[in-house]
């Protein structure tokens, strides 16, 4: 749970993003489970650090970054391209916000 500034317990949205005030909260929920799931791709595929990053079209360096959630270099396309390229099936639905 958040603290206030008295002190008080408040409960979070469940989007940490927007909790901790980003601007770009909806893009950086999307990148961090694109990120997850490409970290899950790599772990099923049990593939070595180069042919995982041949067949990702990225570098190791790039899945390293990817691995630890250091997403400020990667575009939401890249992201879907590499997620993609390691067979996963990415959807994105779009609808009213609440």
């Amino acid at each position: 749970m958040k603290k206030t500034r008295n002190g008080d317990s408040m409960r979070g949205s469940g989007d940490v993003f927007a909790d901790l005030g980003f601007a770009d909260a909806p893009l950086m929920r999307m990148k961090s489970r694109l990120a997850g799931e490409i970290a899950r791709a790599l772990d099923r595929r049990e593939l070595s650090v180069r042919a995982a990053a041949k067949e990702a079209g990225a570098t190791a360096a790039d899945l390293s970054r990817i691995r630890n959630a250091d997403l400020d270099r990667f575009t939401l396309d890249r992201l879907v391209r590499i997620a993609e390229r390691l067979g996963c099936r990415v959807e994105i639905k779009i609808g009213k916000a609440a």
